[in-house]
Order: C-alpha cells, then structure tokens, then sequence
C-alpha cells in the first residue's frame, strides 16, 4: 500500500513536501502527528489526522502520536481570532492521560517494527530553561521568517498576538527536531492549517541538525452546505462516550447528506475502493435506504466505541424511529438506558405512588407532563396515539404499577409517533 496514493484516493490529501513521498517508497520511516490536550477528550475534528496515523502505520510504516502536554500550555493560534485560554498543568496532566487512551484504541502498540509510539513533549521540554531556548533553537529562524507564516500575519492584521502564541510555531518546531534527532522520525503530518508550524521543524532540522525532514498536509473538513464540521446543536461530537453517547454518535453520522456521506466514508472508514464504489451504486439506486450514510455510522461507531455499543445504538434507533423492540434495554445498566435516551425529555415519578397504582391519565398529565391535562390525554389514547412501553393504551382507565417497569425502574411513554418520554421511577 503506497501511503500517498491512499491518501490521495481518498480525498485527503492537500499538500506534500517535495521528496516525502521517496522517502516513504524507500524504507520503513517514522512520522507523527501532534494532538494538543486543551480537553479531556479528542473530538471527531481529531479523527482525520488519526484516521492519517491509521493509514500510515497500515502502509508499513511506523506512526507516532505526540500528546502536547507542553504546547498545550502555550497554545496554538493557527485558525485562531484570539489567543486561549491557558490551562493548569494539573488539568492538562489529566488532559493528556485521557487522550493518552484513547489513541490506543486505534493503533497498533505491538506489532513489530513499525508498531505505534506515543511520546508526550513536556518530557523533553520540562528541563529545557528559556535561555538555553533562545540560544540553541531561536538563533537558527529569524524573526522575518516566522512573521512570514500565515497564522502570524492573520493575527497581526487583527488584535496581535502575544509573544507566548508567536514562539509556539518554535515549540512545535523544536518538536520535529527532538523527535528526528532522537526517533529518527522523518516526516510529520497534520492538517492543512498546520504547513506553517511543520515546515517551521523541517527548516530547523536542515539549519541546527544539517539534516532532511518532510512533511505532508491533509484537507481541512468542511460540510457540503458549508457548516462547520463536527458540530451539532448541543455541541461538539466527542469520542468519550460520556461526552457523547454512542447513540448519538452513531446517529450523527447516519445524519450525514448524501454528498457528505460520499465524501466521510472515504476519509473516515478503512473500506476499499472498490467496495465504497459498489456502495455508492447500491446508495443512488435507492438513496431512502441510506445505505453509505448506515455504512459510515457503522464503521466510524465500532472504531471508537465497540461492536457492542455499535448494535445498542443501531437498537435504541430502531427502537426510536422504527418499529424496534424494548427488549435489548433490560441487557442495559441504568445509566447506559439514560445514555440511550439522551435527548429525550425525562420526568421523575413516585415509586411508592407506582407500587400503589396510578391511572394512565394521572400518570401522563400529573406525575409526568407528558401531556397539559387528563382531558388532553384521554383525547389522545381515544385517537390512538398513546404508548407506553410499546404497546398501544386503548383505556383512559389503564392502570400502571411497579410490574410495568422496564428494568425495574423505567417507563418509556410515546405521544404519537416519534415523540417520546422517559419516566423514572425512584
């Protein structure tokens, strides 16, 4: 598998130094890709530069992944209108233990020669004092040569930067050196808002090391209506599945619009050419189906989350949206059945009033406002449009208690056919 050309197929790649891709046909060769710890959790914004280590190390070559817990203190400006907020070392620690992680569960630690590295640049930075900085690594970059980059001109334009954001390009810099001098690592990848900072170490590697590096940039995401990637109302879509349940992380994807989903699965699946072409023409014969839009959610989900999590998200959205059955809730734990339900409105009821018996109409109205009154309820359930665990309420009398309960502690009510309302029994 040529690294290049796979990246290239798949729409990934923006820019290439001259000579990289040689390199990589000659030999086995280290490179890395930087992830700056400012949260506690990488973010799908993250998965194309760890979708490129992936493709790397299944290329044959060996990938590392620098967690910046010193370059987190500084704090990148590349694509930014304003310089961070900086974070303690206690959080970023904890930041980079997290992402630490998760890294793991998508490269091979163990697999010979080439199996991944994670490497952390506050262990080579934490003893390097200010004076010794700007001796050996900023005598070799002038100032008109940093100034020159366009992360450094954009800000100038605008409200300036301060003197700890201008170094960054000389920490990131000094990165590339540490890692090819002591690592033999060769190239080092990003996105494409990071050429400046990668050329910045592979000009320091040829003035202080006398040596050659290369580097390669990947497409910045974007959607095809020209909203920004990764977003959704509520926020960011994060890999930590206490950030972001499974199940919306796999219903994110399978939102996807067909000219995104044609786009994604290329760059954020491992499937051939040759089956993402058969998909796209099964897709556009029958593009309802959402056939690429299922493909992609399934991949993407089992990657960084697990086959399990992948078959309970795919069961709360047939339960949701189709015609799926309760039955995989009671193999859930509590709090996987309220990750299941995230978004959906939850109301809290009386298990001592349950145990006693409640009547559907006072359930509905009273202890949980599902509906605004018995009167509106009852018009409803004579309209057939009332459910509780599935099955239809056909009797404003109905009687609820204890025995109804879903793992012994659930309700789950439905107001027509997709608005849907979890009540909790404690």
């Amino acid at each position: 598998m040529n690294f290049v050309e796979e990246l290239r197929w798949r729409g990934m790649l923006h820019d290439i130094m001259p000579g990289t891709d040689e390199q990589l046909t000659k030999e086995l060769t280290s490179g890395y890709i930087g992830f700056d710890p400012t949260a506690d959790s990488l973010h799908v914004g993250h998965l194309t530069q760890i979708m490129t280590l992936i493709h790397f190390q299944r290329a044959g070559h060996k990938p590392f992944a620098l967690v910046g817990g010193a370059t987190g203190m500084v704090g990148d400006p590349s694509g930014k209108s304003a310089e961070r907020n900086l974070l303690s070392e206690d959080v970023l620690n904890h930041n980079v233990a997290c992402l630490e992680n998760q890294l793991k569960k998508f490269l091979d630690f163990d697999c010979g020669a080439n199996s991944a590295e994670m490497v952390n640049n506050y262990d080579w930075f934490k003893n390097f004092n200010f004076l010794d900085f700007i001796r050996d690594v900023g005598k070799h970059l002038t100032v008109n040569y940093m100034m020159a980059k366009d992360s450094v001109k954009k800000r100038l334009e605008g409200e300036g930067m301060s003197f700890t954001e201008f170094s960054y390009q000389l920490v990131q810099g000094y990165d590339f050196y540490y890692l090819w001098k002591e690592k033999n690592c060769l190239v080092q990848m990003g996105g494409s808002d990071q050429w400046g900072n990668i050329v910045t170490g592979t000009e320091l590697v040829r003035r202080k090391g006398s040596g050659t590096a290369y580097a390669i940039t990947t497409q910045l995401i974007k959607k095809a209506d020209g909203t920004k990637f990764g977003k959704t109302e509520s926020g960011a879509v994060w890999l930590d599945p206490a950030k972001t349940s499974p199940y919306k992380f796999y219903q994110f994807w399978l939102n996807t619009s067909d000219s995104d989903a044609k786009t994604w699965i290329r760059i954020f699946t491992l499937r051939s050419q040759q089956e993402i072409e058969s998909l796209e023409i099964e897709h556009d014969a029958a593009p309802h189906l959402r056939i690429l839009q299922k493909a992609l959610a399934e991949d993407i989900t089992t990657r960084a989350h697990s086959e399990e999590a992948l078959q309970t998200a795919i069961k709360t959205s047939d339960f949701l949206f189709g015609n799926g059955s309760l039955d995989f809730l009671t193999q859930l734990a509590d709090d996987e059945v309220l990750d299941a339900f995230d978004g959906v409105p939850h109301y809290k009821i009386s298990m001592s009033e349950l145990e006693q018996g409640v009547s559907v109409t006072d359930l509905l109205s009273e202890k949980a406002a599902v509906f605004s009154s018995k009167g509106e309820t009852r018009k409803m359930i004579q309209g057939g449009g009332v459910s509780i665990n599935k099955l239809k309420i056909v009797e404003s009398t109905q009687i609820f208690n204890a025995d109804n309960l879903v793992n012994d502690k659930f309700l789950i009510a439905q107001k027509g056919k997709k608005s849907y309302f979890l009540l909790i029994a404690e």
